[in-house]
């Protein structure tokens, strides 16, 4: 495995952007220069995240999500504990 994130990565098993072995190993996402924590998709070539609403649910109910656009720099989590 690469030491660089995916290009587009999902956490969502039904997206063909899904990826255990790399949401297994830790991913880390700052957007617009600040670290979030409820990002449920990302495109860095794009520069997009999809993050979830607090307490809001689709009719299937599952999480909503908003799609922001903006600067995406992925990173992996044990890369950053290394480096510390």
């Amino acid at each position: 495995m690469s030491d660089t994130p995916p290009d587009h990565l999902s956490n969502d098993p039904r997206s063909k952007f899904y990826d255990e072995a790399v949401l297994t190993r830790g991913i880390g996402i700052r957007f617009n220069g600040e670290e979030k924590t409820t990002v449920e998709e990302y495109c860095v070539s794009e520069g997009w995240v999809r993050m979830a609403v607090p307490r809001a649910l689709d009719r299937r109910g599952r999480p909503m999500t908003l799609k922001f656009s903006g600067k995406v720099e992925p990173y992996f989590l044990d890369a950053a504990a290394q480096e510390k």
